[in-house]
């Protein structure tokens, strides 16, 4: 077990859907078009805020999904190269670029559709300048990419700008291996889902229902 776990727990109560992580997220790791780590989807279908059920009995929910940065996590096991691996010192779940040969093993056998992505050409921008963090990693053509956690962002001690940007204080971040940590207490004291949880990859991103 790392020494720490860093992980976040999302009150799915308070999201309003407004896209701010995602959008955060984008800006902060500067990625490429068509790129996005962290995305906002409803239960209710493929369209965006798309709710369930039946009128007149009809609710709508908002999910974030992003890299659930897993305890046991299927992709590492399967990289022959191990460019994607746990890092022992606070558990989060990276991607060595300089590793990666693309051959996107790890995006078949991660069970959360969509937290990967993979960067088939040069990567492109809508800017002709980066808009991202000095310290995020620069973006590979031919290699997978996914949620960090702001990597950079927790060398310096910082929280992951979706969780720092979010208006609704929806998510929150800490290590859930300390339990006087607000994420631990929130985790414990409150009714929680996480995604997939027959898969046995112990998802570190709980939802606060």
């Amino acid at each position: 077990m790392p020494e720490k776990q860093w992980g976040m727990a999302i009150d799915l109560s308070r999201c309003v859907g407004c896209h701010t992580c995602a959008v955060a997220c984008k800006v902060e790791n500067n990625l490429p078009d068509g790129t996005w780590w962290n995305r906002t989807t409803t239960e209710g279908g493929p369209a965006q805020d798309a709710p369930s059920g039946v009128y007149p009995k009809v609710k709508r929910e908002y999910v974030t999904i992003a890299c659930q940065h897993c305890a046991n996590p299927a992709c590492t096991r399967v990289c022959p190269v191990g460019a994607t691996y746990k890092r022992e010192e606070d558990g989060v779940v990276f991607q060595d670029y300089g590793k990666c040969i693309g051959c996107r093993m790890c995006i078949a056998a991660c069970p959360y559709t969509g937290v990967r992505s993979f960067n088939w050409e040069e990567p492109k921008y809508a800017m002709d300048y980066s808009v991202g963090d000095i310290d995020a990693p620069a973006h590979q053509k031919h290699v997978v990419e996914k949620c960090t956690l702001c990597a950079h962002r927790l060398a310096r001690g910082e929280e992951p700008a979706c969780a720092n940007a979010c208006p609704a204080d929806a998510r929150h971040f800490g290590d859930l291996n300390d339990a006087e940590s607000e994420v631990s207490r929130l985790v414990l004291e409150r009714e929680h889902r996480r995604l997939l949880p027959e898969k046995g990859t112990e998802p570190s991103i709980y939802y606060l229902v």
